[in-house]
């Protein structure tokens, strides 16, 4: 019989966290990754594959330079990806046994819960910076250009193409922020109680703005540290993507007690 977490449909208070809280929750990340890397490996397979297929699609095409801005936004659903961390991370803290066919069903549980609804948010605005990523492009690139750059990448890096890059990277950031602020405490939170995604998020979103300091170093971390993961390939992430799932977990639990 599937397990489904309900501990709460209250919220919970936010709390304060230090920078010191950040190697802490990596440290237990690496933990939870040594005590269960089976599954750590198994959920962070689908995020490479994922990053893998998209370069094939866009190398098909000739299209390799659209790969910057994907990048750019890709970890953004990493979260996504780190469901099935956040379970397996609960479990240990629980001391409960970690069963294949249990985590999976709390997985799969989710479809009927929340999450779905908070995806469907974070996808839509996903979609919403690949186009504004086109757009940038076709504003300082101009018409002339779009028929080149796929066999010169190098006309990025040449004329109005750094600028672009800097603005592009600019507002990509800016996009990250805001849905690293909706997610970071909410999707743990959703798996974790049952409350609905629209005071998930609010909640999260709160807990970014009481931590600011210590929350911006933490999106940087992240982002740090997934990007470096995707060059060798994206095979960098079988063993990030899992630590930071798990050590986001651990921070959620800082945060939201």
């Amino acid at each position: 019989m599937t397990e489904i977490q309900a501990v709460s449909d209250t919220l919970p208070e936010v709390q304060e966290v230090s920078m010191s809280d950040i190697p802490a929750v990596l440290a237990a990340g690496w933990r939870d990754f040594l005590r269960a890397p089976a599954f750590g490996l198994f959920f962070s397979a689908f995020y490479v594959a994922g990053g893998v297929i998209l370069y094939l699609v866009f190398a098909a095409a000739g299209q390799e330079w659209w790969l910057m801005p994907v990048i750019v936004g890709f970890p953004i659903l990493a979260p996504f990806a780190a469901v099935g961390l956040y379970e397996v991370s609960r479990r240990l803290e629980q001391g409960k046994p970690l069963v294949w066919s249990e985590v999976l069903g709390v997985v799969f549980a989710q479809k009927d819960r929340q999450i779905p609804s908070m995806a469907m948010v974070v996808l839509l605005l996903f979609m919403f910076w690949v186009f504004v990523a086109h757009t940038i492009f076709a504003l300082f690139m101009g018409l002339s250009a779009m028929t080149n750059v796929t066999s010169s990448i190098g006309l990025i890096f040449e004329g109005n193409g750094p600028v672009m890059l800097l603005v592009g990277s600019l507002i990509g950031a800016g996009f990250a922020g805001v849905l690293f602020s909706v997610t970071v405490a909410g999707l743990p939170l959703l798996l974790d109680r049952e409350v609905d995604f629209v005071s998930a998020m609010i909640l999260s979103v709160r807990s970014v703005l009481e931590n600011i300091g210590v929350m911006i170093v933490w999106g940087l971390v992240i982002a740090v540290l997934l990007f470096l993961a995707m060059l060798p390939v994206f095979l960098g992430l079988f063993v990030v993507m899992p630590v930071l799932g798990h050590a986001t977990w651990h921070m959620y639990r800082k945060l939201l007690g």
